[in-house]
């Protein structure tokens, strides 16, 4: 593995980014694979520092001009960079250290309250000039968001934090000016973001509606903007609160491959889904309860509208399990299936007796989330039984999410299993810890 070349290591070490310690230690196996992980685990800095941004920050300092450092220990400003009358100063020097011509940036990350004029630092123009992404809060500064609009023609994903008031309705000048956008994410921060400014924007964007492909939104759309995203792909609703989201009913979206919904209403749900063409290949539905009736037609729409399925996420009632054996014949290609259940009388042993019998070669990745704990020990034992007795079944990537007092059982049923190959890799977890994310289980 150590002869592996660069691009191939830098694929393998991208699937670990979520795991600190494997990649630390894989840091002193030679130089190059030290090269490689580096840029992974500078990607987002602050993910790992969240209590010792200190830290990160005087390194960054340490990489300064012996003349720029000098300046500030001057000023008395090195020891004290914390203090709110010495931060300025500081930014400026930091802002200097990355843009220049030598560099060349293609995500920026604009923070709140942000009022440093970028576009005036010598080199900025040259430094931003292959930008393809950028994120800032809508109350941003007149002269930044000037500045930012003078050098960002060539953003393709733009990311709006949408504050309840105080709002820069020229920040459409970045929509505007943008000659080919692709992913959006509008991203109100409460209920009660103002309808005029969520208008002026969702409006903005009819000039692209032809690219774009990517649509993020966390608050109920004002406009019909979604039916003109004729060419949409994935489209996420991560909502705060619960809406009618009546504009979902009759949506045509016939290209879509991602649909991932939080706390939207089911029947809206599945009047979208009947309303595309087939190329839906993933569906992740969370934090929304429906009736068993409801249950059962999303279920059926989903068996009938999408043949390529690959991995899906959602609620099953005590009567879905039924309508999940004629799912998994239809969806031939799925890969990954993520259950919740809420109900106590959920059927466990009969879900273990249908994945058994019915899922698709391809299906081996499977998460359970045992609400009250409700699964015995023993009915999960008796489908690792059953799927190694069916000797065309893939070895399983399995995920749980339960209660504390099921980890003691989780321990031997992962040795024994994985020893038996009936299993390829078990992780238990507590409602309260850590998971990974929904369709990833490694």
């Amino acid at each position: 593995m150590t002869d592996l070349n660069r691009d191939i290591l830098y694929l393998i070490f991208k699937r670990l980014q979520n795991d600190k310690k494997t990649l630390l230690l894989c840091l002193s196996v030679n130089r190059t694979w030290c090269e490689v992980i580096i840029p992974i685990l500078w990607k987002n800095p602050w993910k790992y520092l969240k209590k010792k941004k200190r830290l990160l920050l005087n390194v960054i300092v340490s990489h300064l001009s012996n003349e720029s450092k000098n300046d500030l220990m001057s000023q008395g400003i090195i020891n004290t960079i914390n203090e709110k009358s010495k931060i300025s100063i500081i930014k400026n020097e930091i802002l200097n250290l990355f843009i220049n011509e030598r560099r060349e940036f293609t995500h920026l990350y604009i923070p709140y309250q942000f009022d440093q004029q970028i576009n005036l630092i010598p080199g900025a123009e040259q430094c931003f000039s292959k930008l393809v992404f950028l994120s800032c809060n809508t109350n941003i500064n007149d002269n930044v968001l000037n500045g930012l609009i003078e050098i960002c023609e060539s953003i393709q994903e733009l990311e709006f934090n949408i504050e309840v008031q105080n709002n820069n309705y020229g920040i459409v000048g970045l929509i505007e000016n943008s000659k080919k956008l692709f992913n959006i994410r509008l991203l109100p921060n409460n209920q009660y973001v103002g309808d005029s400014f969520c208008k002026i924007l969702e409006d903005s964007l009819i000039q692209h509606s032809n690219t774009i492909e990517y649509f993020k939104i966390t608050k109920q759309p004002i406009t019909n903007v979604l039916s003109s995203f004729i060419n949409l792909k994935v489209l996420e609703m991560d909502c705060y609160y619960y809406y009618t989201w009546n504009c979902l009913k009759n949506l045509s979206l016939p290209f879509l491959q991602i649909l991932r919904a939080k706390r939207v209403p089911i029947r809206a749900l599945t009047s979208l889904i009947e309303n595309t063409s087939g190329y839906l290949n993933e569906i992740n539905i969370d934090c929304i309860n429906h009736d068993e009736f409801d249950n059962k037609v999303i279920i059926q729409t989903i068996c009938q509208h999408c043949p390529n399925l690959k991995f899906l996420k959602m609620l099953f009632r005590y009567s879905g399990t039924l309508e999940l054996e004629k799912l998994l014949i239809n969806c031939k290609y799925l890969e990954g299936l993520f259950i919740l259940a809420h109900d106590n009388l959920f059927d466990w042993d009969k879900l273990f007796e249908i994945l058994t019998r019915s899922s698709p070669p391809c299906l081996f990745k499977f998460k359970f989330n045992f609400y009250n704990n409700q699964v015995k020990f023993e009915s999960l034992k008796l489908f690792f039984d059953n799927w190694k007795d069916k000797r065309d079944k893939r070895p399983m990537l399995l995920q749980t999410i339960s209660s504390n007092n099921f980890i003691i059982n989780y321990f031997r049923l992962k040795e024994q299993y994985k020893a038996e190959k009936v299993i390829e890799k078990y992780d238990h977890y507590t409602r309260c810890g850590r998971t990974f994310e929904d369709f990833e289980w490694s």
